[in-house]
């Protein structure tokens, strides 16, 4: 009963008229930049925290985390209008929403998105409420050897994103990890597969890959189609632009999946919701009775990992506020902010400033609830993107792909890269790799490195720390099992085919 109570005092903070207005201006700017490729919430953040010095902590620290949120809203527009994921977390987007925007439903996979980012948030901020101490706890339990136990688990999700081929998509996922380790070496300060170009040193942006391999790649294969005129379909009707009840009956147990997964991941420092998405999308292909469906443009599978995504928003909150460890980049720039107002986040924080976290709580419900609102009248004006010709809609798409690569890093070197990862992204698309691998293995190649060099540090080199540790011996097991099961039962099939 104390936590309504303290709820009940936040909402008398979040919704005074000035929080209110810093809420909304958090989420319309969260949103528009989510739609942006290569901007993000963090490098948004990072730009406007000066200008909120002069704004009152619980005010500026609500539109900042309505920005954080709304970005994750935003994001999936351009993943399921243009297949152009702006972030890591809505490549996973991209495979069913595109899909579903090629068969002339992309109305209804924005709407799904939006209310699965709308209950997913709600529901991470309910775990955020209630569950803090002990998931903070929980998050402590886990070192270097669990997380590289995690990230071997999202990586053998490359299983269940494989398509007709596991040994293409294996293929792809090793690319992926030998792109993540060029650059600089962390732990010797060496430099690694750099060809002797300083440009590399810094290794290459995620941007980059992504939105050359998806993006490009996808409008050059479109490109080579002499069919004129559209080059997506648009139903008509505002009846058709909307997701339907068998939409939402399809996606009940996605938007749940998407919820809890991506809010335990979240929980935990530095997994972020990229891990969450791809994770939860494995699940719902594991457990969905058609799973060979997925990729082809289902509801679910654009349903789960935006759950997943924006669910990820209030388990990050849960070790930032209660341990001030901060769960993503974002939530770093937070814990910073936090800090140079004066505020010292961790345990005693919500006895010291109740008011600043009830507050921030709060306004995290209420953002959801703009956003929802904000979205859904807004799904029929993006779907008109749908209705420009291939003329005019192929040069757009190269110039938000170019613009948003060098609003990162401003370098030109990067634009280059970008065009030799479009015609990766093309071969692939013709000799029928699937792209998602080999991104998750760009994505998570440095932290599989990263966590295993350090658990091999505090053992001295000992391997066996990996299964001596409960958590990690655990997840490894499970990794295991995922990676052997398809492989007995395309075994068995070869052999009934062989009997037969």
């Amino acid at each position: 009963m104390e936590i309504f109570g303290h709820l009940l005092q936040g909402f008398g903070v979040a919704i005074t008229p000035i929080n209110l207005f810093w809420c909304f201006v958090g989420c319309f700017l969260g949103t528009v930049i989510g739609i942006l490729p290569g901007i993000g919430p963090a490098a948004t953040i990072a730009v406007l925290l000066p200008l909120t010095f002069k704004i009152e902590p619980t005010g500026a620290v609500i539109m900042l985390a309505g920005i954080y949120y709304g970005a994750k809203y935003g994001g999936s527009t351009t993943s399921i209008l243009l297949n152009v994921p702006g972030e890591s977390s809505s490549v996973v987007t991209c495979l069913d929403g595109y899909q579903m925007a090629k068969r002339g439903r992309g109305g209804p996979a924005l709407g799904i998105a939006a209310i699965a980012s709308f209950i997913a948030g709600t529901l991470g901020v309910i775990g955020l409420t209630l569950l803090a101490p002990p998931l903070a706890k929980f998050a402590l339990a886990f070192s270097a050897p669990e997380y590289f136990a995690l990230m071997s688990f999202g990586l053998a999700m490359v299983v269940l994103l494989a398509g007709e081929s596991f040994v293409k998509a294996l293929l792809g996922m090793l690319v992926g990890l030998w792109l993540a380790g060029m650059g600089i070496d962390l732990f010797t300060a060496t430099s690694r597969f750099t060809f002797g170009s300083p440009d590399l040193l810094d290794g290459i942006d995620f941007v980059v890959v992504a939105i050359g391999v998806f993006a490009l790649g996808e409008v050059l294969v479109n490109m080579e189609s002499r069919e004129g005129g559209q080059m997506l379909p648009v139903p008509k009707g505002l009846r058709n632009l909307l997701p339907t009840w068998q939409d939402l009956k399809d996606c009940r147990f996605a938007f749940l999946n998407g919820s809890v997964t991506g809010f335990i991941i979240g929980v935990l420092p530095g997994a972020g919701a990229t891990i969450a998405s791809f994770i939860t999308y494995g699940i719902e292909k594991a457990v969905s009775r058609h799973p060979e469906k997925f990729g082809t443009g289902v509801p679910e599978g654009v349903a789960a990992p935006e759950a997943a995504n924006n669910s990820d928003a209030g388990g990050a909150l849960v070790p930032t506020l209660a341990l001030g460890i901060p769960g993503s980049g974002t939530m770093a720039i937070l814990l910073a902010a936090f800090i140079l107002w004066g505020l010292k986040p961790g345990p005693f924080l919500f006895y010291d400033n109740p008011q600043f976290v009830w507050g921030l709580i709060a306004s995290m419900y209420i953002g959801n609830v703009m956003l929802l609102v904000l979205n859904l009248p807004l799904v029929p004006v993006f779907a008109q993107i749908l209705r420009l010709p291939s003329y005019m809609l192929f040069p757009g798409i190269f110039g938000i792909s170019i613009v948003g690569v060098f609003s990162v890093s401003t370098s030109l070197f990067d634009v280059w890269m970008l065009a030799g990862f479009g015609l990766l992204g093309y071969m692939m698309r013709r000799l029928d790799y699937p792209a998602a691998p080999l991104i998750l293995g760009f994505v998570l190649g440095d932290s599989v490195e990263r966590s295993l060099r350090q658990s091999l540090m505090m053992s001295q080199g000992d391997l066996s720390i990996l299964v001596s540790r409960p958590l990690s011996a655990s997840m490894l097991i499970l990794t295991a099992l995922v990676l052997i099961v398809p492989l007995f039962r395309k075994a068995n099939a070869w052999r009934l085919k062989a009997a037969g």
